[in-house]
């Protein structure tokens, strides 16, 4: 026997409206969610979201009132009910024939878009390359991307409608350009309506989110370390920061490996800069580091002033500020990751001797330049 408390999805009381009743909404539950909510059902015209007193509740109007039927129809005969981030929302027919405000409407055209982007591999779309489709209608003063259960979706904001407007009817519909995505990605197409937003909040440059138009706001501590914007690969799993030097673990050692070993091994991709070993867990583990770019150009500056000026006064040796100076110039703060990239790829779950000897996993480490001590 069925709950007392437990709450129809549906009520039939009412005659057919092209205006439909929500409720049981997530808090603050948004127009965007709504709209992509009835849009396989068809065109929806306007909303009216959060009102009610718990503001769980809200009203979507389609442009036709078959639109509005086939959504009924097709939930009332669903094994999946309607829902809004996971939460499950009642429908019914209202008994108002339209939305009388007209506060926040999908076809009032604004300065902000709702970008949806469509495809397997959707979510590792970068926001850079949002930001280059985008920038070829106008400015792009900012951009926020965010997962919701309509799949990945960005709101892109431009200076005025106009720009707005242009890109909507030039991009709606298409797919983001082959080259401007990895090899490996599928196709990804982009379906776009105006948003009710006029002015986005960002408060931290991110991968997620970016304001053009402020280049002082502090950038998010989880950015820091990212190597680039795709922070889950086409498997699933996290994508690691890539770096110029390796780690590399070490299993089922059945012969020595020494550095000799370990430098002829990687040798083979590019010039190898620094190694060190070390056993951690009971296994063997070494970081090879191979070459950065060198680029910090004030010190060596500096550097190069202090070496004329001490063979002006015929110093015979560097002073030790000097040296500490030529140690700062030499980190490479521009890490070359290509050489690494490429002999990880090549390495990772080979073994060093046959057999099945000496396998080799490797992965990138967070380290750009080694600090080892020669006794």
């Amino acid at each position: 026997m069925a709950s007392v408390s437990s709450q129809p999805q549906f009520r039939y009381t009412q005659p057919p409206s092209k205006v439909l009743h929500l409720r049981n909404l997530p808090w603050e539950c948004t127009e965007e969610e709504l709209i992509e909510l009835g849009k396989p059902f068809g065109k929806v015209v306007n909303t009216k979201c959060n009102v009610g007193a718990n503001r769980n509740q809200a009203f979507i109007e389609f442009a036709d009132l078959n639109q509005a039927i086939a959504m009924i129809s097709y939930y009332a005969s669903s094994s999946e009910p309607a829902q809004v981030r996971g939460k499950t929302v009642y429908l019914q027919y209202s008994n108002r024939q339209e939305i009388v405000n007209n506060k926040t409407t999908a076809d009032v055209a604004g300065n902000v878009l709702l970008v949806t982007i469509e495809g397997t591999d959707a979510r590792l779309v970068s926001i850079d390359v949002l930001h280059l489709v985008f920038s070829a209608f106008g400015f792009v003063h900012k951009i926020t991307t965010f997962e919701k259960t309509a799949g990945f979706q960005a709101l892109v904001q431009f200076s005025d409608t106009e720009t707005a407007s242009s890109a909507k009817n030039a991009l709606d519909g298409r797919s983001i350009p082959r080259y401007l995505l990895p090899e490996n990605m599928g196709p990804c197409t982009l379906r776009i309506t105006y948003s009710a937003h006029t002015d986005l909040s960002v408060k931290f440059q991110s991968h997620r989110s970016r304001d053009y138009t402020n280049p002082y706001l502090p950038v998010a501590p989880s950015a820091i370390d990212a190597s680039g914007q795709l922070s889950v690969g086409l498997d699933g799993k996290k994508l690691e920061p890539e770096s110029n030097v390796l780690l590399a673990s070490i299993e089922n050692m059945q012969y020595a490996v020494t550095l000799d070993v370990l430098h002829m091994v990687f040798s083979a991709f590019g010039p190898v800069q620094k190694i060190a070993m070390f056993d951690k867990n009971g296994g063997l583990q070494a970081l090879i580091q191979y070459p950065g770019k060198f680029l910090n150009l004030p010190s060596l500056f500096l550097i190069i002033c202090l070496i004329i000026n001490s063979i002006l006064l015929r110093h015979t040796t560097l002073s030790r500020h000097l040296r500490c100076l030529i140690d700062v110039a030499m980190v490479p703060l521009v890490a070359d990751v290509q050489t690494a990239v490429v002999a990880k790829e090549a390495l990772e779950g080979h073994c060093i001797y046959d057999g099945g000897f000496c396998k080799l996993h490797i992965s990138y480490s967070r380290h750009t330049d080694l600090s080892i001590k020669v006794d």
